[in-house]
């Protein structure tokens, strides 16, 4: 729709016209420069994976799996859900000009963080060493505790001050921190730490080391992007709202459904199988979710759109930007997901001829994955619409499900069963969170401008297995799957261009292009 057509609409759908053009223009800068980061984060991360996993072995990397999950549970507690309750009220804070409860909030927020976080790196440093024998029956985790602990309150802080700034909507700073600066920090440190003997002690004292560089940068900026009032304490004594409390304590509940959701399979694995079961199954886990990876850059700037849009009452506007952020997520993750799943023994051969067995992992958690991004944005849309409590009980149902397949599964079937457990419950919650989307807030992501992407769907998949196919007595697959990846894209793109794209989708593309002359003009 061209600037002319606009001009020609009544007001009240040229406002809307505009309206939907700088939500979606924000939307797609926003995501882009996130999405930069984490393919960047996700391209080192993963060669770097690939050294580390030669360099440690499947043991190893399966003890370091186990301690994240320790660190994973107890980081349920170490933040209450005060990080994400950052994002909504220090941007509502400073878009009312509250600054005195700005403050307040901060400060509070920072106090309880550190506090709490000592008392459970102590739990953790005596306690653990019961833990790990009762329930993992692998002591060698025991002299890494301490390292663990440093992880969770460094990962604690650095998550707040990173909310924080997405709280001040700048995202494409926090994420240059964190992904432009402390990833290529961790990974030289632990080239040099492991070249130099020290193992998986090494590989966890780069990650602490370099999460602390990120911390102290993202506190700096916090500190500058700060309001000056709201850097000084109030006059008088200030009350923050229950609604922080009632944020807060919903958040928790989401973040612990999702940690029996995401790490229960590797809690259970580890009590039933050995290390390097666990090993294996880590890293193809961790592969797969860099699948959903359009989705998660959408979900970091779309999540305070819909909180505005839902109190402004414009659901039809958002139901506009919910579809076509759906139709292009969907876009761009059904190429990858193709590579994955076709390329899944070449990819785990890579780390490994132990990491072989992986391969069923990364096919059967890619299907889980593309339910995850066929549907969009639907957990987010019932968090951020007040509707928080639909989404724990679904979660919590799913939470149930995956616990007893994962407990029914994992003896006579072993990684594969457990993975099919995950897939199945990452599925379930999808359809369940956007049936409740449907009934809630009448919203639904498909309408029949999705018929176009089959075509190209259909096409690249041929590309893909034709690329294979010509590649097969090559050495070097790792060239011939960045090959197929780039053809597989270039055939998905391609052929949307051709096949048409609507109004919505042109205003994006336009977006886009403009973004691109506007960088390369710089």
């Amino acid at each position: 729709m061209t600037d002319t057509t606009i001009a020609a609409l009544p007001a009240s759908d040229s406002a809307s016209e505009a309206r939907f053009r700088s939500e979606m223009g924000q939307i797609s800068k926003q995501s882009s420069v996130y999405l930069a980061g984490m393919l960047f984060t996700t391209a080192v991360g993963y060669f770097f994976k690939i050294y580390v996993a030669r360099m440690l072995g499947a043991g190893a990397l399966g003890i370091y799996a186990l301690g994240m999950t320790l660190v994973g549970f107890l980081g349920l507690f170490n933040g209450l859900g005060i990080p994400q309750t950052a994002v909504r009220f220090v941007a509502a804070y400073s878009a009312t000009r509250q600054y005195d409860r700005l403050h307040v909030f901060l400060r509070r927020a920072i106090g309880v963080l550190t506090a709490l976080n000592i008392v459970l790196v102590i739990a953790m440093i005596q306690l653990g060493p019961w833990l790990v024998r009762r329930l993992y029956h692998d002591p060698e985790l025991i002299p890494y505790l301490p390292l663990f602990g440093a992880i969770l309150v460094v990962g604690a802080l650095g998550g707040f001050f990173g909310q924080v700034l997405a709280g001040y909507k700048d995202v494409a700073l926090r994420t240059v921190i964190t992904n432009f600066i402390a990833t290529p920090v961790n990974v030289l440190l632990g080239l040099v730490l492991l070249s130099a003997g020290l193992g998986l002690r090494g590989y966890v004292l780069a990650q602490i080391a370099s999460g602390t560089v990120g911390l102290c940068l993202l506190l700096a900026a916090a500190w500058k992007l700060t309001p000056l009032p709201a850097r000084h304490a109030p006059a008088a004594p200030v009350v923050l709202e229950t609604d922080v409390y009632r944020f807060s304590a919903a958040v928790l509940g989401v973040s612990f459904l999702e940690f029996l959701l995401s790490q229960v399979d590797k809690i259970i694995l580890g009590a039933f199988s050995d290390v390097q079961h666990v090993g294996v199954y880590a890293v193809a886990v961790s592969l797969v979710a860099f699948v959903p990876i359009t989705l998660q850059s959408v979900n970091q700037i779309f999540s305070p759109v819909i909180a505005d849009l839902h109190a402004r009452g414009e659901h039809a506007l958002l139901n506009r930007l919910f579809q076509t952020a759906t139709k292009w997520i969907i876009g761009f993750t059904l190429p990858l997901a193709f590579i994955v799943m076709i390329y899944s023994k070449p990819l785990m051969l890579l780390f490994g001829s132990s990491f072989e067995a992986g391969w069923t992992v990364l096919v059967i958690g890619t299907l889980g994955q593309l339910v995850n991004a066929g549907v969009g944005s639907v957990g987010y849309l019932l968090l951020m619409s007040g509707n928080q409590i639909r989404l724990v009980r679904v979660q919590a149902m799913m939470a149930v499900l995956v616990v007893a397949l994962t407990f029914a599964l994992v003896k006579p079937f072993g990684i594969s069963c457990v993975a099919c457990a995950g897939a199945v419950t990452n599925a379930a919650t999808n359809y369940l969170c956007l049936r409740e989307v449907r009934k809630a807030l009448g919203l639904s992501p498909y309408n029949r401008t999705y018929l176009y992407l089959i075509p190209p769907a259909i096409a690249t998949l041929g590309v893909a297995f034709l690329v294979k196919f010509a590649a097969a007595h090559f050495q070097l697959q790792w060239v011939w799957i960045v090959v197929a990846l780039v053809m597989s894209y270039a055939t998905f793109a391609g052929l949307c261009l051709l096949f048409g794209l609507d109004n919505d989708d042109k205003m994006i593309l336009n977006a886009v292009k403009s973004r691109i002359r506007g960088l390369v003009r710089r």
